[in-house]
């Protein structure tokens, strides 16, 4: 990518990193309900799953090209499917003890998060599409993209993470009610990646 590039690389990385979304919902929602140690405990499940995201863009993007976009539509399903199944534990959890609540934030969930997390697909796919691609198609090229790629999203989940940290205290009294308007904005977040525009 030229240096010319690089400013407006690094806006979309920001942009699309700290806007609402999946994992940034998850990651507030965990601190709410549980604090910063289990909530860490899912964002490092989230790094992790944001960087096997970017590492498959990386992959795809250099071996598929333009068929890339007919698989896109079918993660949307997965992913909303993924979402609803979170809104659902999250609006029914009444526990907040993370040792004995199911739906407890852990590693794996937040794993899982980003591996179906259509929204950081798409963003990782588009950052190598838009501003790799066109100047260098080579995989060495993209892989130092891909390998960047994790420290922007899971940053801004910290954002998210410790916002919700800060505000614990202030929102125990109303954790139900905290409760069903994270699953509704994780809800809403699934039906928009499969409603059409």
């Amino acid at each position: 990518m030229p240096v010319s590039m690089i400013p407006s690389f690094l806006i979309y990385c920001f942009v699309g990193g700290i806007t609402p979304g999946p994992a940034n919902l998850c990651s507030l929602s965990a601190a709410l309900r549980y604090g910063r140690g289990p909530a860490l405990r899912q964002w490092r499940g989230l790094f992790c799953g944001f960087f096997l995201d970017a590492m498959g863009a990386v992959a795809l993007t250099w071996l598929l090209g333009a068929a890339l976009n007919e698989y896109v539509g079918m993660l949307a399903w997965v992913g909303a499917a993924y979402l609803l199944w979170m809104a659902w534990h999250m609006a029914r959890s009444r526990g907040t003890d993370p040792d004995h609540d199911p739906a407890a934030p852990s590693f794996r969930a937040g794993l899982l998060v980003n591996l179906t997390n259509v929204k950081v697909i798409i963003f990782c796919v588009t950052a190598l599409a838009g501003y790799v691609l066109p100047y260098n198609p080579s995989l060495w090229a993209l892989l130092p993209v891909g390998i960047f790629l994790p420290f922007t999203g899971p940053a801004c989940n910290l954002v998210w993470l410790f916002a919700g940290a800060s505000l614990q205290t202030l929102f125990a009294s109303h954790r139900r009610a905290v409760d069903l308007v994270m699953a509704l904005s994780l809800a809403l977040c699934a039906v928009s990646l499969v409603w059409p525009h």
